[in-house]
């Protein structure tokens, strides 16, 4: 299915090109700094590496999960609201799909410091496949749920995988995306 996806998106990505220049400006427009922030990830066998992502944060934020910033609602600009809201942020992770560091479907990868969710993974041995751009978990709560039920849920998965299971994610995330539900920062 990754080889199929693959293929689609090189298809599909010179008419996302006016949309991704039209976000580029936008950034640009209404703050300093880097149009990408290229994120440390915790990847396939827990070896680390960059994932890109619209800068949707002011550029001296520290590198930590939203939810564990002081005042985070704060250090997101006003194009990050919006980025965020309709997680169109998370566009240039497509490049890292292609790359080969992520799957479309995966449990989303760890900041390098969320040593927690990493352990925790480990320990239902998560951290031996590649994470993805969406994932069960992620259209069951996403941000609603705690690290453990998020690890149950990818563990699930993985214990289930499919392509039909797949499509289904693929679906529910489209419809959470369109609904902007789950979305708590």
């Amino acid at each position: 299915m990754n080889y199929i996806f693959r293929l689609t998106l090189l298809l599909v990505v010179p008419f996302l090109v006016i949309p991704l220049l039209l976000i580029m400006i936008l950034i640009r427009i209404d703050s300093r700094g880097p149009i990408l922030f290229w994120s440390k990830r915790v990847g396939q066998h827990e070896e680390i590496f960059l994932m890109p992502k619209f800068r949707t944060m002011k550029i001296d934020t520290p590198q930590l999960a939203t939810h564990l910033l002081d005042n985070h609602k704060d250090r997101i600009t006003a194009i990050g609201k919006f980025l965020r809201k309709f997680s169109l942020d998370e566009i240039p992770q497509l490049y890292s799909i292609l790359k080969g560091d992520m799957n479309l479907i995966g449990p989303r990868p760890a900041l390098f410091n969320q040593k927690d969710l990493i352990k925790l993974r480990r320990k239902y041995k998560l951290n031996n496949i590649k994470p993805g751009l969406t994932g069960w978990a992620q259209v069951n709560g996403r941000d609603t749920i705690s690290i453990e039920k998020k690890v149950i849920l990818e563990s699930f998965y993985e214990e289930n995988k499919n392509l039909f299971f797949d499509i289904k994610i693929i679906l529910m995330t489209l419809i959470k995306v369109v609904f902007i539900r789950d979305i708590l920062h």
